[in-house]
């Protein structure tokens, strides 16, 4: 399940997605913006709809990137380490961001899920239940754990092998 081997098919399967996802989006802006300048009759649809992809494309994307470790980071301290304090606090980063993941975005997202969808809030024009829209934060959340995981598990290994 932590293999490198189903980390490298869930980080293309997701990859791929976000491709497909951003190019759908990129055709629903461009009618977007073409009905509403070319047809003088902008589309009603299409704005809320770009901006539940752009969750999507948000959420997973973040989740994409933290299975790569190609965030954003302050690495100063990290840098001035030696290997095995440069393991041993990259673990420790890794657990926090597990945690984060796990409280806000599992726990707090399922809460956020499960709360629109007892109340039946729907979408103002396309009347999509916002329970699936919001369904990506918690999923993300559990794609972040994962990631932390594999990379805990790496450093673990890593650290026993030498």
């Amino acid at each position: 399940m932590f293999s490198p081997h189903t980390k490298l098919n869930l980080d293309k399967w997701i990859g791929n997605f976000l491709v497909v996802l951003m190019a759908l989006m990129v055709v629903n802006v461009t009618w977007q913006v073409v009905s509403r300048y070319v047809f003088q009759s902008p589309s009603s649809f299409t704005d809320e709809l770009s901006r539940y992809m752009l969750i999507w494309v948000g959420m997973l994307g973040a989740a994409y990137v933290a299975g790569k470790n190609e965030h954003l980071a302050i690495d100063i301290l990290l840098t001035k380490l030696k290997d095995k304090a440069q393991d041993k606090l990259m673990i420790l980063i890794n657990c926090c961001v597990l945690t984060f993941a796990l409280v806000v975005m599992v726990i707090g997202g399922s809460n956020l899920v499960y709360l629109t969808f007892v109340l039946e809030q729907r979408s103002a024009v396309l009347q999509i239940p916002l329970a699936y829209i919001y369904a990506i934060i918690p999923f993300s959340g559990l794609l972040v754990i994962y990631y932390q995981l594999v990379a805990i598990k790496f450093l673990t290994s890593i650290k026993a092998t030498v």
